[in-house]
């Protein structure tokens, strides 16, 4: 296994880091590379590798508006001395002048090194490991929550420095509003919400400017899926939290999802059509494990009992609220929730990573208290996915998620809110890279309600480091000291172990 140390960590990221390449003589006299590179969607013959050109990332990338073709390698080494892949692709204005390419051809279970070339300019090198054809072990990162107001992504440094063959983003990469003036923020976007697509790739490109970003993007590859904040606070489907008329906010959606997929290291047959993009999917590494990733905000039902004068949006409620109970309510929409059973069910692989968006297991507030927003807020929709788990054909479930700025460790049972039934699945929320959580005091609080919640921790921000081999996964919170401090080291918070066919898990 290739090792992957601080120094080494720098060095690989250092182009990035300072928005410097390799300039040539051309028409090009501004880096077009500053946004970075990345990998995704690793297969066991290759991956994508995505770049986007962007010479003034801030204004709208500084294109000219037409299409830039670019050459692109694969080595078997960091020195490119032995290149496997190479071609063009085409940079097209249409799409933010990003790329999207499908390297094929290459040997399982191995990492390659890339980087785009333009006759003027050629862009930091990233590097990317193709799933082994008979997986024995797997090591992968998850984490959510980058607000780039309140801290750095130091998080993400220590991550990729842990040596990930796969990193789990599970949304929440940017934030679409501001905070307000006096609140707990290092630095500000300098801009309002964003609303048009020109909005959306600004922001993008902002959070892509921290350094640590851009350099974990190109130390292993990225598996991402999105939350809200992608797009507006809350949202559900085709209904916004603040009353923005539909028609209104669909064009709102297709800009956010364009953005979106204009600057992640997704396939190009994932490319969206106006404001819909189908992100749920598989990734396999064989009979080992099967990462089954999930979309809970593009096609679930509205979130119950809305607050007073909303129209949407989330919010915690009692015993009174019985909408929150109605059977047809979905987090996942009607064709994912059968997808997801489909793929459950014939699955072969002696692991299933269910990565998702928010908390699956219960968390009552005191007095049968519940929020809206994540699975407490579709309790016939969690209990219908738990029935999946709870048949014993689905081997070793364990769902993995983010969203609540918090780490969180718990037994999810066959009926969630009974602590009593048989336990189905261990449930890992990986905490926040930068995003603020609520007052330690507050889920101190909550613990005692929820026996089946084992650890919670919004002090801290962070990442969660697992290792998946035949017999057991062993999963570490890895916490930074201080996000504000871009040197901030890192110390486990936690440790715990589940074992093969036993899902409850266990501290270690």
């Amino acid at each position: 296994m290739i090792r992957l140390n601080r120094r080494r960590f720098v060095t690989l990221g250092s182009a990035a880091l300072v928005g410097a390449c390799a300039m040539r003589p051309g028409r090009m006299t501004r880096d077009p590379f500053t946004l970075g590179v990345a990998s995704g969607e690793p297969a066991p013959d290759g991956f994508v590798i995505w770049t986007r050109l962007a010479p003034d990332p801030l204004n709208g990338g500084g294109m000219a508006p037409e299409p830039v073709e670019l050459g692109w390698e694969v080595a078997a080494d960091e020195g490119f001395r032995t290149v496997v892949a190479r071609g063009k692709a085409v940079a097209s204005p249409g799409w933010g002048h990003s790329v999207h390419v499908e390297v094929a051809g290459l040997q399982p279970g191995r990492w390659y090194w890339y980087r785009f070339d333009l006759p003027e300019a050629r862009s930091p090198v990233g590097r990317a490991r193709t799933v082994p054809a008979a997986a024995e072990g797997l090591r992968f990162a998850f984490s959510s929550c980058q607000r780039w107001e309140v801290g750095h992504y130091t998080a993400l440094q220590h991550a990729a420095e842990a040596n990930p063959d796969l990193f789990v983003h599970l949304g929440d990469y940017i934030y679409e509003y501001s905070l307000r003036e006096g609140r707990n923020y290092i630095r500000t976007h300098d801009a309002g919400e964003t609303v048009s697509l020109a909005d959306y790739r600004n922001r993008y490109a902002l959070y892509k400017s921290e350094p640590a970003l851009k350099a974990a993007h190109a130390a292993c590859p990225w598996l991402v899926t999105w939350d809200d904040h992608e797009v507006d606070n809350d949202y559900a489907d085709d209904r916004p939290e603040d009353g923005m008329a539909k028609d209104d906010f669909l064009r709102r959606r297709a800009a956010a999802y364009q953005a979106y997929y204009e600057h992640m290291p997704l396939r190009p047959a994932q490319r969206p059509a106006g404001p819909n993009l189908t992100l749920y999917r598989t990734l396999r590494y064989g009979a080992l494990a099967t990462f089954h990733v999930l979309d809970d905000r593009q096609y679930r039902s509205p979130q119950a009992c809305p607050r007073p004068g909303r129209s949407g949006g989330s919010s915690t409620v009692g015993p009174e609220c019985t909408e929150r109970l109605l059977p047809g309510r979905s987090l996942l929409g009607e064709k994912q929730e059968a997808w997801l059973r489909e793929q459950l069910t014939a699955s072969r692989s002696r692991w299933n990573i269910l990565a998702q968006q928010t908390l699956m297991v219960p968390a009552d507030w005191g007095g049968g208290r519940f929020w809206t927003d994540g699975w407490d807020g579709y309790p016939a929709a969690r209990q219908r996915l738990v029935d999946v788990l709870a048949t014993g054909r689905v081997s070793n479930p364990v769902v993995i998620g983010g969203d609540v700025h918090s780490f969180y460790a718990g037994d999810l049972h066959a009926k969630p809110e009974d602590p009593t039934s048989p336990v189905v699945a261990a449930e890992f929320i990986g905490g926040s890279i930068s995003s603020l959580g609520l007052p330690q005091e507050q889920i101190d609080r909550m613990r005692p309600h929820n026996p089946h919640v084992k650890l919670a921790r919004s002090d801290r921000r962070g990442y969660a480091l697992a290792e998946i081999a035949a017999g057991r996964m062993s999963l570490r919170f890895q916490a930074v000291q201080d996000a504000r401090v871009p040197a901030s080291t890192v110390d486990t918070l936690a440790s715990f172990v589940v074992e093969d066919r036993n899902p409850r898990l266990q501290l270690a």
